[in-house]
């Protein structure tokens, strides 16, 4: 197994390399049961000059970054990926402080998870309801999890990935 995938895997890759930071991007920032593909990427942003830029970016040049073949892309390309995730660039830059990066994370997992409409459903139900309820809600669903036999915490997104496209 690639050290991208551990990094992925292991729920971020800020302290990784780009690749393993866009390979991050790919697994969590997109809509619900379609993640994107190279091509879908590098068409956006190319297809959308005034959104991002006017940058040109090829499927196969994002490959390369993706896969750790090219590392050191130019800043627009950076601000144009960045853009299309809505994440800062400096994450992309590894420019971020630990904590900064493990909050951008964190977004990326809370939007992942808020795919999920029952989840989503479930989480806006709860706004507004007081602290001790909604703690009691956290113990019901930790008794639920427990119950089914799965872990406290859910997993990590992204493992949905679809084959070769690392």
């Amino acid at each position: 197994m690639a050290a991208g995938k551990d990094a992925e895997s292991a729920g971020g890759a800020a302290g990784g390399t780009l690749a393993q930071r866009l390979g991050y991007l790919f697994a969590n920032m997109h809509p619900a049961g379609a993640p994107y593909t190279n091509a879908h990427v590098a068409d956006a942003i190319s297809g959308s000059p005034g959104e991002y830029g006017g940058v040109r970016l090829t499927e196969q040049y994002l490959s390369m970054l993706r896969n750790g073949r090219r590392a050191n892309p130019s800043s627009d390309v950076l601000r144009a990926l960045a853009r299309f995730f809505g994440v800062p660039v400096g994450y992309l830059l590894g420019d971020l402080s630990e904590r900064q990066a493990a909050y951008v994370e964190e977004e990326v997992r809370f939007l992942a998870a808020m795919r999920d409409q029952r989840v989503r459903r479930i989480a806006l139900r709860s706004v507004g309801l007081p602290p001790e309820v909604q703690d009691s809600l956290t113990a019901i669903i930790g008794q639920f999890r427990q119950q089914m036999n799965l872990p406290l915490e859910p997993p990590e997104p992204g493992g949905d990935r679809p084959p070769g496209e690392a």
